[in-house]
């Protein structure tokens, strides 16, 4: 073969292989424009979930409005009786004796001095601040148990409470072993 016969079957090759995948393109689309789908049924089945949410849309649009009405008229109360509720939080059961085998000693619920640190004077200090169970002591800031000792005068001020929020917090969870695996680690409660 010389080089002019091979020049024109490296043209001729894909021309033909272009010219029928065009008409086999062509013959499979001519097929499928003849079948139609019918989504008649599906497009009557959203406009009817439309209209629906529309209305449930212009209900609560108006509800909001009537509402708004009554705190302007002095009824705000019976505006607020319409707000949703906020969910209630599970509370965690005391198990006393899982507190006594960890920690070797009897524990009161909520008692803020098993938390290293704390003594019956800063325990009596954090219950006249409001202060009163280990779950609000694990809510507290370190800066907020810093403040309470502050009411209490410079005698406290050489008291670190950085650890007490997570101390209070594992008392709270019941994390006793926990507890007490950290107080044996720690020097009277400091990090």
């Amino acid at each position: 073969m010389d080089f002019s016969t091979m020049n024109i079957w490296c043209w001729l090759i894909p021309l033909l292989v272009g010219l029928l995948c065009a008409y086999f393109g062509y013959l499979l689309g001519k097929n499928k424009s003849t079948t139609t789908i019918d989504n008649s049924a599906d497009l009557k089945l959203l406009q009817d979930k439309n209209a629906k949410l529309q209305a449930d849309l212009d209900a609560c649009k108006g509800k909001l409005s009537a509402g708004a009405a009554m705190a302007a008229a002095g009824g705000a109360v019976a505006a607020a009786s319409m707000a949703p509720e906020p969910p209630k939080e599970k509370l965690i059961p005391f198990d006393a004796a899982a507190a006594k085998a960890a920690m070797g000693k009897t524990i009161k619920q909520d008692d803020l001095k098993v938390v290293e640190g704390i003594g019956p004077k800063i325990s009596g200090m954090f219950i006249d601040s409001g202060i009163k169970t280990w779950k609000a002591l694990s809510e507290t800031s370190v800066a907020d148990c810093r403040k309470v000792l502050a009411g209490g005068g410079d005698r406290y001020k050489v008291h670190d409470p950085a650890s007490w929020p997570m101390q209070a917090k594992m008392c709270y969870e019941g994390k006793w072993k926990e507890l007490a695996k950290w107080q044996d680690e720690h020097d009277h409660g400091k990090l």
